[in-house]
């Protein structure tokens, strides 16, 4: 098996050389022929120095510096599409996701999965953090449309053959999990160790996490513009609800307060056929939308790759 470790780098100087340490013996082992590609997005410290001296040092490491941050996604985009074997596996480079877990990976693609999480079996995160993954979970599962979407984590395998799916793929909001979908069938979850962050601080803030969970609802689905219609739609249904009993009422009892239920019956069924008519105008705008994103995921200022 030939295998491409793909991390994103933000900040991590520190952890880099452990990083390399650690997964050099595990992919030795499981991989005939393997790469790490380091991807550094933007980091403000001496991260892209590291790189590049762990690059001078050992054959098996690239690095690629980006022009400024784009975030995390869009670093592993970068990185996903440069990779040069038949696997891939994305971790954090913060040594919370062990290399010695790789293998159990790798075992359950080989096992038929195209793509395979490792799901960490003892969240380690505060309250706040934990409430910010479960919205950003449920907007995964929204825009996924995949059972194991409650399981994703940023420790994956795929195969690299995937990635043809979204090759030609330009958008500054990106989602890895949600791009794997559009090729990938079957998806699976391994159970894996999660360990404590040894150095620094995450930068994964909760108003990050929200902002991604809402980049992918807006920017992969079309579920918010359906929901304006259903309202809009509702509301039609309240109005006439309203109206009836207005003239039920005066029918009935032969009174009300005069020209207002009547008014406002009528401004509520207008207000409806009004929200329901720009939410099926929506349901085309974000067709178009989609088709013609065109602003790039990233931009490469430089790489430590050797001229061939």
């Amino acid at each position: 098996m030939r295998v491409s470790v793909v991390v994103p780098v933000y900040n991590s100087a520190s952890s880099l050389p452990g990083l390399a340490r650690a997964l050099e013996p595990v992919l030795r082992e499981v991989a005939s022929t393997f790469e790490l590609v380091l991807v550094n997005d933007g980091s403000r410290d001496a991260s892209w120095d590291v790189i590049q001296d762990l690059g001078a040092r050992h054959g098996w490491i690239r690095g690629i510096n980006l022009m400024r941050n784009y975030g995390q996604h869009n670093a592993l985009l970068c990185g996903i599409r440069a990779a040069r074997h038949e696997v891939i596996v994305t971790m954090d480079d913060d040594l919370q996701h062990p290399p010695a877990e790789i293998p159990r990976l790798l075992a359950a693609l080989a096992a038929g999965n195209d793509v395979v999480y490792g799901t960490p079996d003892q969240q380690r995160h505060d309250p706040w953090r934990s409430v910010a993954s479960v919205v950003t979970k449920l907007a995964l599962q929204t825009t996924m449309g995949v059972p194991v979407a409650r399981k994703v984590s940023a420790f994956r395998a795929f195969r690299t053959q995937l990635r043809e799916a979204f090759a030609d793929y330009r958008s500054p909001f990106v989602s890895i999990d949600v791009l794997l979908t559009w090729a990938a069938r079957d998806f699976g979850a391994v159970p894996v160790r999660h360990d404590v962050r040894r150095v620094g601080v995450s930068t994964y803030s909760v108003g990050k996490l929200i902002v991604h969970a809402l980049n992918m609802i807006t920017g992969f689905s079309i579920v918010p513009l359906q929901v304006a219609s259903l309202v809009g739609f509702a509301t039609i249904l309240l109005g006439i609800a309203v109206l009836v009993y207005v003239i039920g009422r005066y029918l009935w009892l032969g009174g009300s307060v005069p020209g207002f239920p009547f008014l406002v019956s009528v401004i509520t069924i207008f207000s409806g056929v009004q929200l329901f008519a720009l939410g099926v105008i929506g349901e085309y705008v974000a067709r178009m939308h989609q088709r013609m994103m065109e602003r790039p995921s990233y931009a490469v200022r430089s790489t430590t790759d050797r001229p061939v």
